[in-house]
Formats: structure tokens, C-alpha cells, sequence
């Protein structure tokens, strides 16, 4: 039988298509309030205490676990994972669907706020695999925690609600751009000029950096900080956009951060909606993948095995033996975006091996880079046991890879998971724009990876 992809709209009744709608609108709200990891960390937990999840700390306090519980624990407010437990022992090993909450972005430096010509500015070092130019002239929001000399922990968001200022990242005008047309991409901005402006209004009878001055007030007056408080700060600008639909037809959604939240929240509805399972499942939601999986907040760390050993510890004991039997026997979706094709870019991809917009979610074997470089390579049996719980739950599926072999190249987290000798293969929405400050996705195929990351909890 000849390999065709389906096309979503086309293969979905009206009580699916009403589905799909609702599905896109929360989407867009969870979005609109997850910009950062510590925000969408935020939202999964109230998301999931609504569900019936509980902390980890009082299932531990109280000292027992039994099947069809539900458990979350949270990694330093950055990162978060959801248990369902299971009728089987946790040796029989956990389906886990596991994504992450950071996107590409710029983050302020220790000390940041200066003075240059009568304006102030504060400065960033970019985060994750960003196109430098394309953050100048769009609106941009701040988010950001610190402390202050007292220890008082102040939340900081600036730039999101319509009657806030945002910040700007300014460029050169066109009509002096003769030798910065010259320029490669990647050097039309450099690094160091990604610095937004803060401010122009001088604090009067001051001589020496009056605006910046002046800039220092207004934070002592709102946020109760000072400039030594950015020292130890922690702040992320994003784009000041909302999620928007796309289309006359109202069919592709434009949002900050599909990548991967997109993924992040079809596992979490996927979750959230599962009851008394055969199997342990877990809904991993972790950060640092942008820059390798690194830190304690990151794929890389040991929280998801503390995590784990504590609810085997409550569910009757636990040794290292059937730790690493729940381990190995566990098989894993990582959850993470692929690029869909662009009409606009063909030179890229490769048509038969690259994820269509609108045609459901996409099953990547391996990822990498040229000869498969640092990819998890997933195996046959896996790919058809996923095959087999995908059509059962008759999720809409295809394949695809990230673009021509000798193009470039990226990576998930599968690898890490893979390292416990668990099966795993990634599966993601296709996405357009992915790392612009502004990504789009197909309503369809966001819908079709809730259908899916459901299908492989309830068959798997």
C-alpha cells in the first residue's frame, strides 16, 4: 500500500472538529500565561491540583501510595513532573511523555542598566538558538524574579497587559544601511547591541547618567529593588505578543514559544485526563533543553530519578535493582517540535521526509545532525508498538525529519532517557518559523498530538 499522509481537516468529524476548537482556544490561554518555565510551571500545577494531583511532600508526609493516585513534584519552580500511578508494579516500568518549558529568548546580564546618550538601556546575552536580527523592532516584555537587600522575593512582569510599556531592541535605519546591507545574516546584530531600551526621561538636578537615574527611582518606587538586586536577579525578555489566529480561515495559530510548549500542554491535557492506568504514566515538563539539557533544572540532572525512588520508596520499598528495572522497562514519547515544510524554504527540506502543516502529529525516528550525531535512533519493534497505540486511538500521524542531511541539524531530550536502556523515539508538532520570536502551528496537528500522547498513555 502506497504511503500517503492525511490531511487533518479532511478526516475529522464535526464532533472532533468542535473538539479541536476548544482544544486551540485553551491552548492559546495557557500560552498567553506560560511564556517563561516559571509560568508554565505555575500554570501546569494549578492545572493539574484542579485534576486532583497532590504535592509530592504531603503524599510523602502521609506516608503511603496506592494506584490511581496523582503526584507532582516541582524541580526549583522551573520545572515539574506529574505522576499517574499505575495498578502494575513500578518494575513493569512508566509510559513517560517528556517536554520542555524553555524557548529561546534574551536574558538580562548581572549588570545590565546603563547610559548612553540620554537613553537607558539594559543589557542581554541571548539564550538558546535564536537569529539575532530577528528580536529587533518588536515589542518585548520582561519577566523576572529577584530579592531584594531585606530578602523579600519580588515577581516582576512588565509588558504583557495592554496598558504597560514594553521595550525595544532598536536598528539602523534603511536609509543609512549601505554597508550593514553588506553583512551576513548572522552579523547584522551582533550580540552585544541586543540591548533594549528602558527609558529617555532625565532626573532633574543630576549630572551623571540622569535618565539612568532616574530609571533606578522608578524601580525603587514599584518594585522596592535597587541596581545591586540585579546581581543576584533572574530576568527573561520575551515577546510582548499574544497568541493570535492565523489565516482567513482561523486554521494556524502564532504564538512565542511553540517550541515546546505546544508539546508541554498536549501531554499535559493528555495526563490530566488519564484515570487508574495499568501503568505508571508521567508527564515530564523540564527546561535547559535549549542549551544542552544542563543544570539542575535540566533533562541532565537527577530529578527525575530522586522522584521516582521516592514514590517507589512509598508504593513498598525500593532497591537499586527494580529502580533500574522501572527504568529500563519504561517507554517514552520526547515530546518535542519538528519543523513542518515551508512552501517558502523547499531547498532545505527534503519533500518526502518532512512533516506537512495540517497533517497530524510527527513521528521522528532520529533526530542530529549529517550522519545522525547525537540522535537516539529509535528501533523498529518501538516505533511499531507506538505505530500500533497511535491507530488504535486513531491519532493522525506521519513522519518526518529535521530537513535535508548536510542542511543542519538538532536534538531532544530522547537521548538522555535512552541512556536507562528505555525505548524512545520522538513525537512532536510541525512547526513553521521554528526559534522566531513569533512560531506557528496548525490548529490540526496541535489537537492531533493530544490525540496521540493520549492514544500512547492508554495503549502503551
Amino acid at each position: 500500500m502506497e504511503y500517503k499522509r492525511k490531511n487533518v481537516w479532511l478526516n475529522i468529524d464535526q464532533g472532533k472538529r468542535d473538539e479541536l476548537e476548544s482544544l486551540s482556544t485553551d491552548y492559546m490561554d495557557f500560552m498567553n500565561k506560560s511564556k517563561t518555565e516559571r509560568l508554565a510551571v505555575k500554570e501546569i500545577v494549578k492545572r493539574a491540583e484542579e485534576a486532583g494531583f497532590r504535592n509530592i511532600d504531603e503524599v510523602i508526609e502521609e506516608g503511603k501510595l496506592e494506584a490511581g493516585d496523582k503526584v507532582y513534584a516541582i524541580n526549583r519552580q522551573k520545572a515539574v513532573a506529574l505522576f499517574v500511578i499505575g495498578s502494575e508494579d513500578f518494575e513493569a516500568g512508566m509510559s513517560i511523555v517528556g517536554s520542555h518549558l524553555d524557548s529561546p529568548r534574551l536574558d538580562l546580564k548581572p549588570v545590565p542598566l546603563y547610559e548612553s546618550k540620554d537613553i537607558a538601556y539594559l543589557k542581554t546575552h541571548y539564550y538558546g538558538g535564536i537569529k539575532k536580527y530577528h528580536w529587533i523592532n518588536i515589542p518585548l516584555a520582561l519577566h523576572g524574579v529577584v530579592y531584594n537587600k531585606d530578602g523579600e522575593k519580588i515577581e516582576v512582569s512588565i509588558g504583557e497587559c495592554e496598558d504597560e510599556p514594553v521595550f525595544f531592541i532598536s536598528e539602523l535605519l534603511v536609509h543609512l544601511s549601505k554597508d550593514l546591507n553588506q553583512k551576513k545574516a548572522a552579523e547584522v546584530i551582533e550580540g552585544e547591541q541586543l540591548n533594549i531600551m528602558v527609558g529617555s526621561i532625565p532626573l532633574e538636578d543630576e549630572k551623571d547618567n540622569p535618565v539612568k537615574k532616574n530609571i533606578l527611582q522608578i524601580l525603587k518606587e514599584k518594585y522596592n529593588i535597587e541596581e545591586e538586586d540585579f546581581l543576584t536577579a533572574e530576568f527573561e525578555v520575551v515577546p510582548a505578543d499574544k497568541a493570535r489566529l492565523v489565516g482567513l480561515d482561523s486554521s494556524m495559530i502564532m504564538a512565542y514559544g511553540h517550541d515546546d510548549k505546544v508539546c508541554a500542554y498536549t501531554s499535559l491535557r493528555a495526563i490530566l485526563e488519564s484515570e487508574n492506568p495499568r501503568k505508571t504514566l508521567v508527564g515530564l515538563f523540564v527546561d535547559k533543553e535549549e542549551i544542552g539539557s544542563v543544570g539542575a533544572t535540566g533533562m541532565s540532572s537527577q530529578f527525575f530519578e530522586n522522584t521516582v525512588v521516592e514514590l517507589m520508596n512509598l508504593a513498598g520499598g525500593v532497591d537499586l535493582v527494580s529502580f533500574k528495572r522501572a527504568m529500563k522497562n519504561s517507554k517514552v514519547l520526547s515530546a518535542d517540535v519538528t519543523l513542518a515544510e515551508d512552501p517558502n524554504f523547499l531547498e532545505a527540506t527534503e519533500e518526502n521526509n518532512t512533516a506537512k502543516l495540517g497533517h497530524g502529529v510527527c513521528l521522528t525516528k532520529y533526530t542530529g545532525a549529517r550522519g545522525k550525531g547525537g540522535s537516539n535512533d529509535a528501533d523498529a519493534e518501538f516505533l511499531q508498538e507506538v505505530r500500533l497505540a497511535f491507530d488504535k486511538g486513531e491519532a493522525i500521524w506521519q513522519t518526518g525529519e529535521l530537513g535535508k542531511i548536510d542542511q543542519g541539524g538538532g536534538g531532544t531530550i530522547a537521548y538522555i532517557l535512552a541512556e536507562y536502556g528505555m525505548q524512545v523515539v520522538d513525537c512532536g508538532t510541525p512547526v513553521i518559523s521554528m526559534h522566531a520570536p513569533l512560531e506557528l502551528v496548525s490548529k490540526a496537528d496541535v489537537y492531533e498530538t493530544y490525540r496521540a500522547y493520549k492514544s500512547f498513555y492508554e495503549n502503551i
